[in-house]
This record gives structure tokens, sequence and C-alpha cells, in this order.
């Protein structure tokens, strides 16, 4: 019993450091996560207030990922100017910054891309493939991870419109202070695991 309660402290204490509390608990750490601008330089997330954080991992291959622009720029020109910040996290460590600002340039992607080569931010939000879409709160909790809507029902298999928007409906609830209905979906996409450096 001792030893059990002993490795349940330690456990607890590591928990708390690295992150791995349960999902909507989870406290974004900027000493852990090391993005990177298009520049190179260390990129932290939180440098600007906001009332909400949505990123989405890319990578400029994955055509279902491209195939989210219309929709990120309808949700960035609803939300921005309600204080909510949106980042594109490209996740091939090989893609080069150049090829970075080429993409968001042909998509219309109206906000900043980010790197993360070493995979720190995706192994903080669980994230597995492209689109995947994550939002953060005020206190930098996730309040959301998952789809940006249903319009792939499976790869390769498409709807031809959503019948759900979900990060719509995620980043409203959170702007509006409201606990997300569906904090956790399943995005269909591109995989991550297969980029690591």
């Amino acid at each position: 019993m001792m030893i059990f309660t002993r490795s349940f402290v330690v456990a607890a204490a590591l928990c708390g450091f690295v992150g791995c509390a349960q999902d909507d608990d989870k406290r974004l750490d900027p000493q852990v996560i090391q993005l990177l601008d298009l520049e190179g330089m260390k990129f932290d997330l939180w440098q600007k207030p906001s009332t909400a954080t949505v990123v989405l991992f890319a990578r400029s291959d994955c055509p279902i990922s491209n195939r989210y622009a219309p929709e990120i720029r309808r949700l960035y020109e609803a939300y921005h100017s309600r204080g909510v910040e949106f980042y594109l996290v490209y996740v091939d460590p090989r893609e080069e910054p150049d090829a970075i600002r080429k993409h968001l340039q042909e998509y219309g992607y109206p906000c900043p891309g980010l790197r993360d080569p070493k995979h720190t931010l995706v192994a903080h939000c669980g994230a597995k493939t492209t689109p995947e879409a994550v939002v953060f709160g005020r206190n930098r909790g996730m309040t959301y991870r998952g789809r940006v809507n249903d319009l792939y029902v499976d790869f390769g298999q498409a709807r031809t419109e959503p019948t759900t928007y979900d990060l719509a409906d995620a980043i409203e609830s959170t702007v509006s202070g409201r606990s997300v209905t569906n904090p956790r979906t399943k995005a269909i996409g591109c995989l991550i695991e297969d980029l690591k450096d």
C-alpha cells in the first residue's frame, strides 16, 4: 500500500509538471512547447491576449487539409475581430519556411504559419492528423480537439456539404465562456506520426 501511494504521488507530481492531466485541464506551458515562426525564431502562442486561441495542424501536401482553407478563412473573418487568434502549425520538419509562405499565399490563409519540427505542440495536444484543430481558452486550457467539421466521413469519403460545424461551435462556446458540447471529435486526414524528424 505504501509503495502504491508513493508511486501515485510521484505520478501525480510528474503529471502536474508535464501536463498529463485530463485534456480539459491541460495548460499549455510555453517552456515545453518549441514552436518556431517562419524566420526561425521561437514563438509563444500567448504573446497576444486573446479570448481564444485556435491552432490548426497542417501540412502543405495534404489534400484534405488544403480543402479546409475556405472554412478557416471564414472562421478567421468571423472571430478574429472578437479577439480570437488563429495559427496554422506545420508539422513536417522537412518543410522549409519558403514553401510554407508559398502555401499560405496560394490558399489565402489570413493567419500566421508556425513550425513544430519537434512535435512538442503535437504531443501536448495529442494531435494525430492534418487537419486537426485545437481550441484553447483564455486560461490556456484546451477546450476542443478534433475535426473542423464533418465534411469527411472517412479518408477519401467526403459529403457534398458538412452537416455539423464542430470547430465553429467550439470557438463560439469558448469565447462565450460556455462548455463545448462535443470537446473531442475524430479528425480525418493525413497522419502526423509519419513525419518525425
